[in-house]
């Protein structure tokens, strides 16, 4: 659509790392689109692209997990976002802990919050989750710095190609 790139150029959302686990596998990515979607009740949506190993278990899961990164955590990002759950273990290379509902939450994390999957959304390249929260916690001691967004993570490579 005529436009819309001159729209879409000027946003800058938050990133976050999305983890799921279902049928005894684990996956997380990297995801820029996401946004709370209702105030009461509360609930967020996550969207997850239909390429990646993270759709393919989060159809199966119940529960989500969204992690909020600090623009020093980028390495975290990187290892959530260039890399394919297809053929890496990515949860090798971090501290994570089971969380409430057994969601997978990555200790080193600023925040996160575990959502109970209300329902998903097709629209496309990208699936909505939309979460109902149940948990929620932060890092301890966790820094307050600016949260990592899409124009400081642009170059990272993704695990997988978009279509």
């Amino acid at each position: 659509m005529a436009g819309m790139d001159a729209f879409i150029d000027r946003l800058n959302p938050e990133m976050c790392v999305v983890t799921a686990t279902a049928d005894g596998e684990r996956a997380g990515c990297l995801v820029g689109f996401s946004s709370q979607c209702s105030i009461d009740p509360a609930r967020f949506v996550v969207w997850l692209s239909r390429m990646n190993h993270t759709y393919r278990v989060a159809r199966s899961a119940r529960h989500l997990c969204v992690h909020l990164l600090t623009r020093e955590q980028r390495e975290l990002a990187e290892l959530f976002g260039s890399r394919t759950g297809d053929r890496t273990d990515k949860f090798e290379h971090v501290r994570w802990q089971e969380g409430p509902e057994g969601a997978i939450v990555l200790q080193d994390a600023a925040a996160w919050y575990v959502g109970t999957v209300m329902l998903s959304a097709d629209a496309g390249d990208h699936v909505g989750f939309v979460l109902d929260p149940v948990a929620s916690g932060e890092r301890e001691g966790a820094d307050d710095g600016p949260l990592l967004r899409l124009d400081e993570a642009y170059t990272i490579p993704p695990g997988h190609p978009a279509d």
